[in-house]
């Protein structure tokens, strides 16, 4: 069972203490980067999408699963704790309310999704300084003298500390067997391969293989730039592998033509205007035998 309630998408205040989304949110990771492995989001939707567009997706992720009948709405959680016999089983009492009406259950696994709070909530009480914030000059003042001692090799640069994040997701997936082996797929599917390896690192390809192995993998992963130039695809175009017809040619090469021959004409009428009288004898019955 998980207890959830969706959130209000389309109000910028909150009226019963629960997260707000503001209308003109749009998501900063595109479709293919942040969809649930085995299930792409449709190809028509835009690459960055509004919040709207992604609360579309997550009913049909649902209802595609029907995971709705696990799913228990307008719930509170108001404990969790553990069993007494928690270190054998790892199970977990938790007690819920809906419509006023308390419920006990026992869990094998409990996630805290916390989601994004509308309204901070800070332990002033306990932190009486935090609030307390230097002026900006001191705050610049000690960002410049913390460069200085980077640069004269005094700190380390913490900022360089950063996560490869497909290392990370291959460490993660190698823990569970789920961890694509790129020598094997070339021996086996080298198209399939060369995608996974030189492609986007996309949710499906740790679908390929693994407890959670999804037959649709491959075929996502190979469809994944069509889904991505779907959106961008304004107008409909005609289809460059049929051959062209011969109006078509002179639609398009008939103007050009047209322009040089005048230009031709125009140039030799000049230069027999321009040319010795002795000169243009010798070529105008030249030219007339050409035209």
């Amino acid at each position: 069972m998980r207890t959830w309630s969706p959130p209000a998408l389309r109000e910028e205040t909150s009226k019963d203490g629960m997260t707000r989304v503001y209308r003109s949110l749009v998501t900063n990771v595109c479709k293919e980067m942040s969809c649930y492995s085995d299930f792409p989001f449709q190809e028509d939707y835009p690459n960055f999408m509004n919040q709207g567009k992604f609360w579309d997706y997550l009913k049909e992720f649902a209802e595609h699963f029907d995971l709705l009948k696990y799913i228990r709405f307008r719930t509170t959680v108001c404990s969790i704790m553990k069993r007494p016999d928690f270190s054998e089983t790892g199970q977990w009492d938790v007690v819920t309310e809906t419509e006023g009406k308390q419920e006990r259950a026992v869990f094998d696994a409990v996630m805290v999704c916390t989601g994004h709070y509308l309204n901070p909530r800070l332990p002033l009480e306990s932190f009486p300084g935090l609030c307390k914030i230097p002026p900006s000059q001191k705050l610049m003042a000690e960002a410049t003298k913390k460069e200085q001692l980077i640069e004269r090799g005094v700190m380390k640069d913490t900022s360089e500390d950063k996560l490869e994040f497909i290392l990370y997701l291959d460490d993660l997936a190698a823990c569970i067997g789920a961890k694509p082996s790129i020598p094997l797929l070339f021996l086996k599917d080298p198209r399939l391969a060369w995608e996974v390896f030189f492609g986007p690192c996309t949710p499906y390809q740790y679908r390929l293989m693994g407890p959670g192995k999804w037959d649709g993998a491959r075929n996502a992963i190979l469809t994944q730039w069509d889904r991505t130039l779907k959106p961008l695809k304004t107008r409909i175009i005609p289809d460059s592998t049929k051959p062209a017809s011969m109006s078509h040619y002179l639609k398009v090469w008939g103007a050009p033509i047209l322009l040089a021959s005048l230009l031709l004409i125009c140039k030799s009428s000049f230069f027999l205007k321009s040319a010795p009288d002795n000169l243009q004898d010798r070529i105008s019955p030249y030219l007339v035998s050409i035209w």
